[in-house]
């Protein structure tokens, strides 16, 4: 019989569960018990039972090995009966999302701290997914938190390290870990779900693309399905190997840190289609040939157009936003006559609605998007439905979006972050908001009057839970709204987040710069804030 070793430990301060797990530096979780006292409390709270599969798999940054093969030990001693780890210790988040389902998994490990960058000195993080194949709800991780404060003691077992790189199954301490190739189940199931001839069609007629996988986890799956299955030129993914440090760079699709694919985009020699996705291949980025696709608006441009797509046909149950994300989507959802959900912030928000039926598709400005085939955002499901909209059309990337905006109205829509500021600071702006809520209806600031200020509060439908505190709102008479909220996905200090955005209609000005429309909204928002003063910054960081 395995003989289980427990570890006498003491709690360590700050943690707690952000939007998507915890996420620290890496010498943070280098010390001592540090990533046990988090993976024990998460045990300790699920209570494996009997004959339970846990899915253990990361996005390959730095440090991810070493935690794999530690919780490997740790789940064997916590009575888990198997556990499935993609080769290398590589699994994309929504890849990872699926093989918990497929293979009925009652949750798993997932190791990564997303569009954060990695290595020695940068950034690591684990969350937990539940049976359903999505982050953790809040009741979940606020129990995790809980333990995290109380306890003293971690379990594992005395056993060698696996061999990572090896596809099959060994045994740890009496239980079966099977190595699996993290590719073959994924893009299997995107040949389910999409007209993959119907793509291969236009690739052989001359289309082109450009992925930038940002030496991320999404190379391997982008390579595998773009080049080998659809054909694509080799050499159409690049930056296709998962670096542990990402070759130095920032692995988040925005215009900021993927300016060489966007400059490309925006060049005579631009290829039909650009991409990108991020570190753990849950976020996407759009650009047609000299243009560039908002995610808001990706998302309603996706929802309007999903049913093309084979597994999608009339099934268009309803559509969810995240509250930041611009209404683009609403005015979709009131144009095809299917409900629209607002949530605060965070996949875990969508999972009861897609879990319910009562949404098919769902998305975030932070550049989710996603469908009811996983439940979490997933970026090279983003490019695929936009392949296969564009081939089934016939229709360029502006062109489609010159065709939306001239049914629906175009949303301009920018987000403004301020990273790394004062803590301090960045709480006193926020209760400074707080505290206007009730003076700031009928405040004019330059042509904006406000209508409405509040806190966001979610109540979700399925479940009757409660969510306050998602952010600040104002919204104006004229539509247009500004949205100030904490950002919960950095490792130190704060970041700020300013959304800013107005409708214009069908008829009015459709293809002007973003930032000249929104230059009235971006004064109230520091007349409002006092964003300088509060945080030192007369600019942001960056600007998506």
């Amino acid at each position: 019989m395995t003989q289980i070793v427990t570890v006498s430990t003491t709690p360590f301060d700050g943690q707690a569960p952000g939007t998507s797990g915890l996420r620290k530096k890496v010498k943070v979780f280098q010390q001592p018990g540090y990533a046990e006292n988090f993976i024990q409390s998460v045990f300790d709270v699920v209570e494996p039972q009997p004959g339970a599969v846990l899915v253990i798999g990361g996005d390959g940054r730095y440090h991810n090995r070493t935690v794999i093969q530690q919780a490997i030990r740790m789940a064997a001693a916590n009575g888990y009966a198997r556990v499935l780890v993609g080769q290398g210790g590589i699994l994309s988040t929504p890849a990872a999302s699926h093989v918990i389902r497929k293979y009925g998994a009652s949750g798993g490990l997932v190791l990564s701290a997303s569009h954060n960058p990695g290595g020695p000195d940068e950034d690591f993080g684990i969350k937990y997914n539940i049976a359903n194949g999505g982050p953790a709800p809040e009741n979940v991780t606020g129990a995790v938190l809980d333990r995290t404060k109380t306890i003293d003691r971690w379990l594992t077992v005395e056993a060698p390290d696996i061999d990572l790189d090896a596809i099959g199954e060994v045994q740890v301490g009496g239980m079966t870990v099977q190595v699996l190739d993290p590719v073959a189940d994924y893009a299997d199931l995107m040949e389910e779900l999409f007209d993959f001839d119907a793509i291969r069609k236009i690739v052989a007629s001359g289309f082109t693309m450009r992925m930038d996988s940002m030496s991320a986890v999404t190379g391997p799956y982008a390579v595998e399905i773009l080049e080998r299955r659809l054909g694509f030129a080799p050499g159409t993914v690049v930056n296709g190997v998962p670096l542990e440090d990402f070759g130095g760079h920032h692995p988040d699709p925005n215009l900021i840190h993927a300016k060489d694919l966007y400059d490309l985009m925006m060049s005579e020699d631009a290829p039909d289609l650009g991409a990108a996705s991020d570190g753990d291949g849950d976020r996407n980025l759009i650009i047609g040939r000299g243009r560039f696709i908002t995610p808001s608006d990706s998302l309603a441009m996706l929802a309007a157009n999903i049913e093309i797509a084979p597994a999608y046909r009339g099934r268009l149950a309803g559509i969810a936003r995240s509250m930041p994300t611009s209404g683009a989507a609403d005015r979709v959802a009131e144009g095809l006559g299917v409900p629209v959900f607002e949530t605060p912030t965070g996949w875990k928000f969508f999972g009861n609605l897609l879990d319910a039926g009562k949404v098919t598709i769902c998305g975030e400005e932070s550049a989710g998007t996603g469908s009811d085939h996983v439940r979490e955002k997933d970026g090279l499901w983003a490019v695929l439905l936009w392949l296969n909209i564009l081939a089934v059309r016939g229709i360029s990337v502006d062109d489609l979006a010159r065709e939306h905006w001239a049914r629906y109205g175009r949303n301009y829509y920018a987000r403004h972050d301020f990273e790394g500021i004062a803590t301090e600071g960045a709480n006193a702006l926020m209760e400074g908001l707080k505290a206007q809520l009730d003076t700031l209806p009928g405040a004019v600031f330059g042509p904006l009057t406000v209508s409405h200020a509040d806190s966001f509060s979610y109540t979700d439908p399925v479940d009757g839970s409660v969510s306050a505190n998602q952010g600040i709102r104002v919204l104006f008479e004229d539509g247009s709204r500004i949205v100030f909220r904490l950002s919960g996905t950095g490792t130190q200090g704060a970041t700020l987040r300013v959304y800013l955005e107005r409708y214009e209609p069908r008829f009015g000005d459709l293809d002007a710069e973003t930032s000249v429309m929104l230059e009235h909204q971006i004064a109230a928002a520091e007349a409002i804030a006092g964003i300088a003063a509060h945080t030192g910054r007369m600019a942001p960081d960056v600007i998506t």
